[in-house]
């Protein structure tokens, strides 16, 4: 069917819906190796800067030492400063780890602006 003129290199030809076939193939198993791996990945841990996790004393004695720059800071406002004694008062350091695990340095002073910032307004 081909001659010299269609085919001058003598190279086999393939026909198109052979080539579709092994493509669509391998796309398939791309995909499928694509799912295993996704699959077995870890969860993903995001640590700023890969700094250390905060054991309970360090974590008792930040927030002592937050609050202490509060109440420096507010010491004109006696509203603010009993809301921080109270806060600091009423503190639980074992809920406090229980609902923010895995704490860094960064982590916890994102976390007690958040806490505080209602205090101080």
């Amino acid at each position: 069917m081909f001659n010299s003129v269609n085919n001058p290199f003598n190279r086999p030809i393939e026909s198109s819906t052979s080539s579709d076939k092994n493509k669509q193939q391998n796309q398939q198993n791309q995909k499928e190796k694509e799912k295993k791996y996704l699959e077995q990945e870890e969860q993903d841990e995001v640590r700023l800067g890969g700094l250390p996790i905060l054991e309970e004393d360090e974590i008792a004695s930040m927030v002592r030492g937050y609050i202490a720059n509060l109440k420096q800071e507010y010491e004109e406002n006696e509203k603010i400063i009993k809301k921080l004694d109270k806060y600091l008062e009423k503190f639980d350091i074992k809920k406090f780890m229980k609902k923010n695990p895995n704490l860094t340095s960064s982590d916890f002073y994102m976390v007690m602006y958040n806490e505080t910032e209602g205090l101080v307004k």
